[in-house]
């Protein structure tokens, strides 16, 4: 998806654990500058709020459905979700380097948003190869 500026649209997948030396003081100063950072991005355009995710959550697949795990973990690293707005991926990953989180342990994955459909014949995610 891109804007009328020519961005384009990322998934920004907020993962990883506060440092273990990082006070209770230290990760909430993090967390109300990292609240300032972001309001200042969204209202600049630059990024789209998201949202935290619960701790509970499901997996779904063809031979079960499992409401407590196991869930490779994501349940335990990816903390919430938002999106940048960006000419590139270079760019996108610039932006989100200056997140006051990062320092006490959190990191982002930037991944660009596809707008076409899967295919079977065309190279994915989703496809062997």
């Amino acid at each position: 998806m891109a804007d009328d500026a020519g961005s384009r649209e990322f998934l920004v997948l907020s993962r990883g654990q506060w440092r273990r030396d990082a006070t209770p003081d230290e990760i909430q100063a993090a967390i109300d500058a990292f609240y300032e950072w972001l309001d200042a991005h969204v209202a600049a355009g630059r990024l789209r709020a998201g949202q935290r995710l619960a701790r509970a959550g499901a997996t779904v697949s063809a031979k079960s459905v499992a409401l407590d795990g196991p869930f490779g973990e994501t349940k335990e690293l990816v903390g919430g979700y938002w999106f940048a707005l960006a000419p590139s991926l270079e760019e996108a990953a610039s932006l989100l380097s200056t997140s006051p989180t990062l320092p006490l342990g959190l990191f982002y994955e930037v991944r660009p948003l596809e707008p076409e459909r899967a295919s079977a014949f065309r190279r994915s995610n989703e496809t062997p190869g």
